[in-house]
């Protein structure tokens, strides 16, 4: 007992090691563990305090001041406990490295036995060692921002499909033209990998393409026509998925192409230009898929939300409106964090979108409809109505009428 009051002393609430029940991971399991739990007590209409029992907008409003207090909590838990993922990313990119080096050896040394150790496997072998204690060091100077993910995270800290199929097809570039140094030759072209021009093009490519998305993806962000919102951490399925998780076909098919005409030129080696061509189509249907993704939030009806008993009526201060559309929740705003951030504006006034808990998940806000009080503070009259999403995005307004 001793021991472990001692270990809680040592290791805080603010404990990165990962390693201790207060580490950074353990405190967002708890941390969403604890939510869940307050969740579905609310959602079944248990844990409400006496005071706003009594209302039914005053519970509501309550519920969801508790659960977006809540949600911020874990949003922080879940952002120290990606800082602490990307800090221990380097060490494991270290033992990858030269586990390959070593690996490479071993390859090297078994099929020696009959043909015999040659320049060649030299040459290859120092290559391979060269290219990575280059990315060791520069996964040390990066080791803070996940070593050598560093320049493969994209502004959204999620892992970039595009740069790391330009970086993949880099580092085989530079594999080449170190395997050419330590043979003795003068460039690529006079033999080795791809033949030259082949592999160049395709460098050429794909590191095009990266510039390139990167433009579309700003631009459009800033026009409002794509919606981006910040993920807690990079993770391996960011290569294949959307921002919401599901996989993408544009992405998928990018990275199986690219991944297969890789392991084709590291194995054979040569790059036939029938597979150049694959390649090229891949980029130019991934390119596509960057123009054609994402839109903004639109608004395409308000209507007054009637519960059951009510009478039909107009709109008046204090009732419940229903606001359908599309594009309310973009991808990877899902979490309970980013749904508090949503907002309504009714006339001049801003109106927090409040979390209504069902078992399992949220009523409200949804993708496709909100439900919102209309405030004592608007005015009477024919007020505009628009939606403001958790990743900034403005929708286009709605006219209605307030009655008195």
């Amino acid at each position: 007992m001793a021991v472990q009051e001692a270990g809680r002393s040592a290791h805080g609430g603010g404990c990165t090691c990962g390693d201790c029940p207060h580490g950074a991971r353990e405190g967002h399991r708890r941390a969403v563990a604890e939510f869940v739990g307050r969740r579905d007590e609310l959602a079944a209409g248990q844990g409400l305090p006496a005071q706003v029992a009594y209302s039914v907008g005053a519970s509501r409003q309550w519920i969801s001041d508790e659960l977006s207090q809540s949600a911020r909590a874990v949003a922080e838990r879940s952002r120290a406990a990606g800082d602490a993922w990307l800090r221990r990313v380097w060490r494991v990119t270290f033992l990858v490295l030269w586990g390959g080096v070593a690996l490479l050896l071993l390859v090297q040394a078994v099929t020696a036995i009959d043909s015999g150790w040659t320049g060649t496997r030299t040459a290859y072998l120092a290559a391979a060692a060269c290219l990575a204690a280059l990315l060791t060091a520069a996964a040390r100077l990066h080791r803070a921002h996940g070593g050598l993910l560093a320049p493969l995270v994209g502004e959204d800290n999620r892992l970039s499909t595009s740069r790391a199929v330009a970086g993949a097809w880099v580092l085989l570039a530079v594999h080449a033209v170190l395997f050419q140094a330590f043979q003795g030759r003068g460039a690529i072209a006079q033999g080795g990998i791809g033949g030259g021009a082949a592999l160049l093009t395709v460098v050429a490519a794909v590191s095009l393409v990266a510039v390139v998305v990167r433009r579309v993806v700003t631009v459009r962000i800033v026009t409002q026509r794509l919606q981006k919102v910040q993920a807690d951490r990079p993770a391996p399925a960011d290569l294949l998925c959307d921002d919401a998780g599901r996989g993408s076909f544009t992405d998928a098919q990018y990275v199986l192409v690219n991944t297969a005409a890789l392991v084709h030129t590291a194995v054979r080696p040569s790059l036939p230009w029938g597979l150049v061509a694959l390649v090229l189509v891949s980029a130019a249907v991934y390119l596509a898929g960057k123009y054609a993704e994402g839109g903004r939030p639109v608004v395409l009806s308000v209507v007054r939300a009637r519960e059951p008993g009510d009478l039909d009526g107009p709109i008046r201060t204090g009732d419940d409106i229903e606001i359908r559309g599309a594009g309310f929740v973009p991808p990877g705003a899902g979490s309970p964090d980013r749904l508090a951030r949503m907002m309504v504006r009714i006339g001049a006034v801003h109106v927090h979108v409040p979390l209504i808990p069902v078992p399992g998940g949220f009523g409200n806000p949804t993708d496709t409809s909100l439900t919102v009080p209309v405030p004592v503070d608007v005015e009477p009259g024919r007020v505009d109505v628009q939606v403001v999403t958790a990743a900034g995005a403005e929708s286009n307004r709605v006219t209605i009428d307030v009655a008195d």
